[in-house]
């Protein structure tokens, strides 16, 4: 079939009947028609590479929000600590993704494994992907690694950040994107020969189970491995609130996460001058980005309403600090879903993901298992559900347009489309927890052997900005805290006598 954006002189020439010069005036008509397709087309690049990069500063912004969620997370003690495994996670990430990573993730053509072109970007780019699209998936890469760092805070050895990080970036993570979103993965519902899992595939569009599930995953393993941190349960087991130090942060961190959260997700899209032709000229694949910014906000918003007033239900009064974790735990969840289901679905997926957290985190007080961000509870276990959720809410006509193709593609169970869809989201649930577990839990397991994971525990009693890190981040006292830590006072500086034109005060402290 000719394309339909085709020009030959032959074509014209009928046209054109036998005016006198015909052959050239054809001629000239489809070099000029020619040009105005070739300036289209470089138009259609350059508009979804600037959304796609947009997107990807977006999703980087986000290591912004995980740091300072993580800094006011913990104890003021810890403060640079935290933040300098945020600042290590994306510069670590951003060498290991470039060496390795992302061709074990997308160095096609391989096999369904793993990638195997592209190391360290050679042969690149191609005409299939740009290096905007290298850089938004490294802002993925590194936002798994900075979950797994709030499970295992507050007392966890400096090069054991550094290992795991680049670990987890390099390899660990690139193979999970590779088998769910690489043309060639073996469970990829955008996967190139059509072979899909299930006649479906797995469809997690943003990654609640790529990125979230492996990042709270690997943080399971990392704080069950190192046990809790000193003083955050009594000899009875019984739990001890080990608070952070600043709320204001946490909420900071939280905005600033929302904000990302429309490049993670929406920019999953990868493009957006893309018509559906279904509905007239309006609606196209700008309208699908619109939706799933919608969807997002939704889950968010319900998960944090409903972590506002069950907590209260449960607890009795109103937390700031869980309900920005039910925040998170709404997007985490909506991730893998937010372009295939429709907006009062995205309310379900946030009510439901609200529960899930507050279950888990009580669930994890009566194992006596300590993750100062709740990031395994909030991503491993809100990740998990939005991946289910999927399977039951994904409506047809989205599906159809996300994932074009395949006209019968399964879709959500509770929308009709039958149980083939969930089956393959539950493989990919259990696949992930099987890869990183054998993956990441070794890891973690040399690491503690050969005393390479925790401090000591007059390092953790002490803090590790003092420790470690040369000095602490403010001048403080933990309330309540039986710590060596030197104290400071301020006292009022006043003059020591009656200032004169000819005798300036003399000031003491």
């Amino acid at each position: 079939m000719a394309d339909p954006m085709s020009c030959t002189a032959s074509d014209l020439l009928p046209l054109l009947g036998g005016a006198p010069n015909a052959t050239a005036a054809a001629a000239f008509i489809c070099t000029r028609f020619e040009a105005v397709s070739a300036k289209l087309s470089d138009a259609t690049y350059a508009i979804d590479n600037t959304f796609l990069l947009f997107s990807a500063y977006l999703v980087f912004a986000m290591q912004l929000g995980f740091a300072m969620l993580c800094a006011g997370s913990v104890r003021a003690k810890n403060t640079m600590n935290i933040m300098l495994t945020n600042v290590l996670d994306a510069a670590a990430g951003g060498l290991s993704y470039y060496l390795f990573g992302y061709a074990f993730a997308f160095g096609g053509p391989s096999n369904g494994f793993i990638g195997k072109h592209f190391f360290g970007l050679k042969e690149y780019p191609t005409p299939a992907a740009d290096y905007s699209f290298f850089l938004y998936q490294w802002a993925f890469a590194i936002a798994a690694a900075g979950i797994t760092s709030g499970s295992i805070a507050e007392r966890t050895q400096f090069v054991a950040y550094l290992i795991y990080s680049s670990f987890l970036t390099g390899f660990v993570y690139p193979i999970v994107s590779h088998w769910f979103w690489s043309g060639d993965g073996w469970a990829g519902a955008a996967k190139s020969d059509g072979n899909f899992l299930f006649g479906s595939g797995v469809i997690d569009f943003a990654g609640s189970g790529v990125v979230h599930m492996v990042g709270g995953i690997a943080g399971l393993w990392g704080a069950l491995i190192e046990g809790p941190r000193i003083g955050r349960f009594d000899r009875t087991g019984r739990s001890v609130a080990l608070r952070g130090h600043s709320a204001s942060l946490v909420v900071l961190g939280s905005f600033l996460l929302w904000f990302g959260w429309y490049g993670f997700n929406p920019g999953s899209f990868l493009t957006i001058l893309k018509s559906y032709g279904t509905r007239g000229s309006y609606y196209g694949q700008w309208s699908a980005v619109g939706r799933t910014a919608v969807t997002t906000t939704l889950a968010g918003s319900t998960a944090a309403l409903t972590t506002l007033f069950g907590k209260r239900i449960l607890v009795g009064h109103w937390n700031v600090i869980d309900v920005c974790n039910g925040l998170l735990g709404g997007f985490a969840a909506i991730t893998s879903g937010c372009s295939v289901v429709e907006p009062w679905a995205a309310i379900v997926c946030g009510f439901m993901a609200a529960w899930v957290l507050i279950g888990f985190n009580k669930l994890a007080e009566k194992l006596n298992y300590d993750d100062p961000l709740e990031a395994a509870q909030l991503h491993g276990g809100c990740g998990a559900w939005g991946v289910l959720f999927t399977g039951l809410f994904a409506k047809k006509d989205y599906v159809n347009e996300v994932y074009p193709g395949k006209p019968d593609r399964p879709y959500g169970l509770f929308m009709g489309g039958g149980g083939r869809l969930l089956a393959a989201q539950i493989i990919q649930i259990l696949v992930i927890i099987g890869w990183v577990t054998a993956t990441m839990a070794p890891l973690f397991l040399i690491l503690h052997k050969l005393r390479l994971l925790r401090i000591s525990s007059e390092d953790e009693t002490a803090g590790m900005d003092l420790t470690r890190h040369g000095g602490m981040a403010y001048i403080y006292h933990d309330e309540g805290e039986n710590s060596n830590l030197p104290q400071f006072k301020m006292r009022r500086i006043e003059p020591t006598d009656t200032p004169t034109p000819d005798h300036p005060s003399h000031i003491r402290v």
